[in-house]
């Protein structure tokens, strides 16, 4: 007979523990009948599992770390293994902490991201049923795009329960070590021949035109563009970290090394969104020496891009444009990209192609990640991708989703003290969001899943109560 009164936190633990066991135990049973050299795999599953629990903070923050090495190993579905992965590993977590009635730190930007990303879930749901522009061949893709999204708010979900467990400053310090392998990387890349490095770190060529079909490095990010984005996110945090520090001189090369990188890229909209980040973070404290420093950096930066053969014709390639050519309008430029290998008016044919596929689908759109099946390549505007694949509801939510960070980001700003870690910290976060914002009216910033995951981690940090964090949880 069954007692009235409900279970204690412990005996609740340990009934899904047991439940848990069981499960573990059957799987591994049928691993073993199915696929034995599968039992292996399930128990480094099952090691670290007991190493996520038993050292949690050192877990969390060596996977965050972790992220920026996995982009190389994108056709070998690792990337997607990870968010799984973070994903099932976050959600045993919360539910363990439920169990032993224990609170899960949540704070109400939360609560949006979580009704974002839960609304972005109605699209995959459409897809399967047949209600948008695809048919449901193209679920498996939106599915994976979702899942994406979905490992962001676990990693924004994963930060909030370190509060109290570490000062934000030292999981910043943490996650400086994520550009190791990726500088190290492209340090290979630079230094050696294609032919003498490993399959995964050569660097990518390219062959839209002839200006891009040179080779440009990646580190471990995949792809030129990506490292570059990720290598800005950084830049604007060692700036933080410059104005901060007693020690300078460790933050100030490291600057330089970052913005190195970045030119190296080669990328156009890298130099952009630098420009975008440091014009952001130098206005509201205006002074003789942050207006210098700031041009010193753009100067040596645009100077270093300018004097490769590939940078200067990636800067002429844009006179030839409507932007600055006032000869050219977009009907013509659309009839050029067929031959010019001007990658800007090729854009502009490619936009105007998805923009009359997104006629045919225009509330709804056609599901997340079908912007490839729709126009045989990527957007490269991350707003015309939205709409395409959102509809206009898509891009409503998506453009909220934007706005949201940043009221959030500017409230914080306003409201913390003057000079203080936390208010100079939001507002490298805005600048980030401002320069990202920019970069999405040309490239598929949105795909660069490293730079936003490191992003939103900082984000969920930013808004903790830094004096009381100070405070270790026993």
């Amino acid at each position: 007979m069954f007692s009235n009164q409900l279970l204690s936190p412990r005996s609740r633990l340990g009934l899904f523990i047991s439940f848990l066991g069981i499960g573990i135990g059957l799987f591994a049973g049928f691993l073993v009948g199915a696929n034995p050299q599968m039992l292996g795999a399930t128990l480094i599953v099952v090691v670290l599992i007991i190493w996520f629990f038993a050292k949690f903070e050192q877990a969390v923050i060596s996977l965050l770390i972790l992220r920026s090495s996995l982009d190389i190993f994108y056709a070998q579905q690792i990337p997607a293994a990870f968010a799984v992965g973070l994903d099932a590993l976050t959600l045993l977590y919360v539910i363990t902490q439920l169990l032993t009635g224990k609170a899960v730190k949540v704070d109400k930007f939360w609560w949006f991201f979580a009704g974002w990303v839960a609304l972005q879930g109605v699209s995959v749901i459409l897809l399967s049923l047949g209600g948008l522009g695809l048919d449901s061949s193209h679920l498996p893709e939106a599915i994976r795009e979702w899942v994406r999204l979905f490992s962001w708010l676990m990693a924004y979900l994963l930060i909030m329960q370190l509060q109290k467990r570490m000062h934000p400053n030292k999981i910043i310090n943490a996650l400086f070590l994520s550009l190791v392998a990726p500088l190290t990387a492209a340090t290979l890349q630079l230094i050696l021949p294609s032919s003498l490095l490993p399959p995964l770190l050569a660097p990518r060529a390219r062959a839209i035109t002839d200006i891009e079909g040179a080779s440009r490095i990646n580190g471990t990010l995949g792809h030129a563009n990506t490292f570059a984005t990720f290598l800005i996110f950084f830049l604007g945090l060692t700036y933080w970290k410059l104005e901060k520090s007693q020690q300078r001189l460790p933050w100030l090369l490291l600057m330089g090394v970052i913005t190195f990188f970045v030119v190296s890229t080669k990328t156009l909209i890298g130099l952009v969104m630098t420009l975008v980040l440091m014009i952001v973070v130098i206005a509201p404290k205006f002074s003789p020496l942050n207006v210098i420093s700031c041009i010193l950096l753009l100067i040596v930066t645009v100077s270093l891009f300018a004097s490769t053969d590939f940078g200067r014709e990636r800067l002429a390639s844009v006179a030839d444009t409507p932007l600055f050519n006032p000869d050219m309008d977009i009907s013509r430029s659309i009839l050029l990209s067929h031959s010019d290998g001007n990658s800007f008016n090729w854009r502009l044919a490619h936009w105007d192609h998805l923009l009359k596929a997104w006629k045919q689908s225009p509330i709804l759109g056609y599901g997340l990640a079908a912007t490839p099946v729709v126009g045989g390549n990527e957007a490269h505007n991350d707003y015309v991708r939205w709409l395409v694949e959102g509809g206009i509801a898509g891009l409503g939510l998506f453009l909220a989703f934007l706005g949201a960070n940043f009221v959030r980001l500017a409230k914080l700003w306003f409201s913390s003290p003057p000079g203080s870690p936390q208010k100079e910290l939001s507002l490298v976060l805005i600048a980030t969001l401002i320069a990202v914002s920019v970069g999405m009216l040309t490239e598929n910033i949105w795909s660069h899943t490293a730079l936003l995951f490191y992003w939103i981690a900082i984000c969920a940090l930013v808004g903790w109560d830094w004096d009381d964090s100070q405070t270790v949880e026993k």
